[in-house]
């Protein structure tokens, strides 16, 4: 749910949504890591400006993990080349 909800959001504010894919991991500390893979043109609108964008992302995350008890960790990554 969350991984598609960011997904598709984070398509509508990109300049290149077909380089946008999100990936939802369980890593050895207990956390869940999103990592959030962007074209390197738009991983600064992913970020937003003063970073209140990927803020916002967190702040909605954070309702998830009341629901299902994991500390989530968002990573933004640039895609090196397009999936065209």
């Amino acid at each position: 749910m969350i991984q598609q909800f960011l997904e598709d959001y984070v398509k509508k504010i990109v300049q290149y949504p077909q380089d946008v894919s999100v990936s939802l991991e369980l890593n050895e500390e207990g956390y869940k890591d999103i990592v959030i893979y962007a074209s390197s043109q738009d991983v600064g609108r992913v970020i937003g400006k003063d970073g209140k964008m990927i803020s916002a992302l967190k702040t909605f995350i954070s309702g998830a993990k009341a629901k299902d008890g994991y500390t989530y960790r968002v990573v933004v990554q640039a895609q090196t080349h397009s999936k065209v």
